[in-house]
């Protein structure tokens, strides 16, 4: 079977992409023939995948998707495929993979009338009413349930075309039987005592993810405290105005911003706390990450997957609305409590151990599959051969 998989841009470090890659991975793997369209590749090309970067330009960003997706309904009625999966809302998808919050949603709570008079909104308004409306046939494959009726009250999408898939944490975020000598050696290599305390931070979007106020919590910390705390900070963005910001807070030597990496299961293992007080967040991929690696998460309950901390009693899941004061506190009890982070690093162990947060690639390879065949006997037409 041929599948296309489309994103406006991939590079190896974001949720979204991480995930589109390992679904796109396996259907490779079980046979089926993969074409990508993008915007922009960044890192390794797949030897088995057929990349199509499309070179196009605008002033806009959504002017740019825009010509992006004439280009790509171009080449697809020159090259059809039995199924087109989608990680960016747009028309004529078969499936799209929602990965992102609702947009209409965001539109109406957090900007005013002019904005939704604007072209931008217009564009990213009709995509996602393209996938999510009650005439669409676009089958969602949804990564958190909690958008489930938001996307209902405003596009009346039936609840058949919704697929809640289970989370997909690779399994070598699983922390292994020579954790603590990683630990050791990583700790080691950044200059770490025991005493010292290890802070982290883990996504692309720092004011999405709420960094801003991770730095004020870590400023409110009593000084003896604060004076034995490193706070590193790993994603994709641009680092600046944080760093500005930790110095003008007076943490400019104890604050590190890296750029996304591959040995994020170092960090996990070798820090004490997961700070992670996002603003929004449909799902949160490493807090499951972290629990997996036995590492305490402080999380506001706006994130996705901030029930499993909960249920495992993992770490503190601070409710909303948001209150930077809990955050201070908390985040000051998990520094200063061995025994309470010993407790939750063997609870989320134990969770590690009998959780289905693994299986979404498998899940959603087989709905893909699925569809295609239920799409195929619609047509009444045959499957292209891979």
């Amino acid at each position: 079977m041929k599948i296309a998989f489309v994103l406006f841009k991939y590079f190896p470090f974001g949720g979204l992409q991480r995930d589109f890659m390992r679904i796109a991975r396996l259907c490779a793997e079980t046979g089926h023939k993969v074409t990508v369209y993008t915007l922009s590749w960044q890192g390794e090309q797949p030897a088995d995948f057929n990349i199509k970067v499309m070179k196009v330009s605008a002033i806009t960003n959504h002017k740019r998707y825009q010509k992006f997706e004439k280009s790509l309904m171009a080449d697809l009625r020159q090259h059809p495929v039995d199924m087109l999966v989608g990680f960016n809302k747009m028309a004529h998808l078969d499936v799209y993979y929602a990965a992102d919050a609702c947009y209409a949603e965001k539109a109406h709570k957090l900007r005013g009338r002019l904005y939704r008079m604007g072209s931008r909104y217009s564009y990213f308004y009709h995509n996602e009413k393209a996938v999510f409306s009650s005439q669409s046939r676009t089958q969602i494959l949804m990564i958190s349930d909690a958008q489930k009726a938001i996307f209902k009250k405003y596009y009346h999408t039936q609840d058949e075309r919704f697929h809640l898939l289970p989370p997909g944490i690779a399994r070598d975020r699983k922390a292994p039987a020579n954790a603590s000598q990683i630990r050791s050696a990583f700790r080691k290599k950044l200059n770490l005592s025991e005493q010292d305390l290890l802070l982290l931070m883990v996504g692309s979007g720092f004011k999405t993810k709420g960094l801003d106020r991770a730095l004020l919590a870590m400023q409110a910390l009593d000084p003896a405290l604060r004076g034995k705390v490193q706070f590193i900070i790993i994603g994709q963005d641009n680092p600046k105005k944080f760093s500005r910001y930790a110095q003008q807070l007076g943490l400019g030597k104890q604050v590190q911003i890296l750029a996304g990496r591959d040995d994020i299961p170092e960090f996990l293992l070798g820090a004490d706390v997961l700070i992670h007080p996002a603003y929004n967040e449909n799902t949160g991929t490493v807090l499951l990450e972290a629990m997996v690696a036995g590492l305490p998460v402080l999380v506001t309950d706006i994130c996705g997957y901030a029930h499993y901390i909960d249920e495992a009693n993992a770490g503190i899941v601070l409710g909303s609305p948001f209150s930077q004061q809990q955050l201070n506190e908390a985040l000051a009890k998990m520094l200063t409590e061995p025994e309470s982070r010993a407790r939750w690093q063997k609870n989320a162990l134990n969770f590690a151990e009998t959780a289905d947060i693994y299986s979404m690639p498998e899940t959603a390879v087989s709905l893909i599959e699925r569809f295609a065949e239920q799409k195929n006997q619609a047509k009444g037409g045959i499957m292209h051969e891979a």
